[in-house]
């Protein structure tokens, strides 16, 4: 059995690979973008619960295809992929998001991790890195999974984005601010405990680019002191972005 399924999940190598903006990759974000297009147009006349019972869905198709991963990891890889704890930011907002929704204490958490998600998995939608180093094939199981996943959390960000009952306002930013510190400093926490003392596992994970900058050009000495304050200066004025977004729109619909 185990051979059966590892013929089908492992990688596929050879022939076509994928690439970035390549038309498989323009194939997943089309497909990212219709979702919420169209579920967005079935849910827009809905009633308010129902509106955020669909997103919520989203969110839990997310979390349950991150936690299947971890089981179809050793069919896939024939190892489990340690790098995939919740230490990234796209995990761990998965996560977190999961816990918003069923963790009453965190509720009023529960857009704000959504936020979060939603830039960090379209940033991640649109440069894809991590499937594009190993040079696969377009419908290898890792290829799928991962855009998947990282589609399905955009959905929800966007849908919790456009129908939350408790939209964003300014006096709300303090927790957005908590939330990318809390995050950063749960990134320095697992490189902290995991890089070089994993056993067989051992590696420079540099979860969240806490320790050295994604594309490695700053100085090795620098980047630890620098890299947390440029993930969080460079997140919360993404998400400013999208606070001031909501202020537009809000003035447009009162002038109407």
């Amino acid at each position: 059995m185990y051979a059966v399924i590892h013929g089908i999940l492992a990688d596929r190598k050879g022939g076509e690979v994928f690439t970035l903006f390549s038309g498989w990759h323009f194939f997943y974000i089309a497909l990212t973008v219709l979702t919420v297009i169209g579920t967005s147009l079935l849910i827009r006349k809905k009633s308010s619960e129902k509106k955020r019972k669909t997103a919520e869905a989203f969110g839990d198709a997310a979390f349950a295809l991150y936690i299947l991963d971890f089981f179809l990891m050793p069919f896939a890889y024939e190892e489990i992929d340690i790098e995939k704890l919740p230490f990234h930011i796209c995990t761990a907002m998965c996560v977190a998001c999961f816990l918003g929704r069923h963790v009453p204490k965190l509720k009023n958490f529960r857009i704000h991790f959504a936020l979060l998600g939603m830039i960090s998995n379209l940033v991640y939608l649109i440069y894809p890195a991590g499937v594009m180093w190993h040079r696969v094939h377009p419908l290898s199981y890792r290829v799928i999974q991962t855009l998947l996943f990282h589609g399905i959390m955009t959905v929800y960000g966007v849908l919790t984005f456009l129908f939350d009952e408790e939209k964003l306002e300014w006096k709300s930013f303090p927790r957005d601010i908590a939330v990318i510190v809390g995050m950063t400093a749960w990134a320095i926490l697992g490189n902290l405990f995991y890089t070089g003392g994993a056993g067989k596992y051992a590696n420079d994970f540099n979860w969240f680019f806490v320790t050295m900058d994604p594309f490695r050009m700053m100085n090795e000495r620098v980047a630890p002191i620098v890299m947390p304050f440029v993930n969080i200066a460079v997140f919360l004025a993404a998400e400013a972005m999208f606070y001031g977004l909501c202020h537009v729109i809000r003035s447009i619909k009162r002038r109407r």
